[in-house]
């Protein structure tokens, strides 16, 4: 399957999905479990902004941190840049929080809510 067909795929999932009616966690850990599943990836979820900090969400993986300050890491800095970071080798980026020493490369997406504020970050 081609890579676009991958992705197109996926989003029908991930649409069919989501389910309004129940709140934001069930539909990150389905979301998760979808990702992990597609792809294969090392280690797929969420952190959610709680306490003006990051606090493990649903994933799917080894264990991971439980807490990740504003600005620490590539999931902090994603939620206080406001922007996805695709990190090819985290053991070049400065700061990196080593979870894992399994860990290469990650990718993290800022998740906002509808006042345009960060609620969580999805972290691969």
């Amino acid at each position: 399957m081609e890579k676009k067909e991958k992705y197109l795929q996926l989003l029908k999932q991930a649409k069919q999905l989501v389910d309004p009616k129940v709140g934001r966690i069930s539909n990150m850990a389905n979301l998760s479990r979808l990702l992990f599943d597609v792809f294969q990836h090392h280690w797929c979820g969420f952190y959610l902004v709680e306490n003006g900090r990051l606090e493990l969400g649903p994933f799917q993986g080894p264990i991971a941190c439980t807490t990740i300050e504003k600005g620490k890491g590539v999931c902090g800095s994603s939620w206080e840049k406001r922007e996805t970071l695709v990190i090819e080798d985290v053991h070049q980026f400065d700061g990196h929080i080593a979870c894992s020493a399994l860990s290469n490369s990650e990718i993290v997406v800022p998740c906002f809510n509808q006042d345009g504020e960060v609620y969580a970050v999805l972290d691969i």
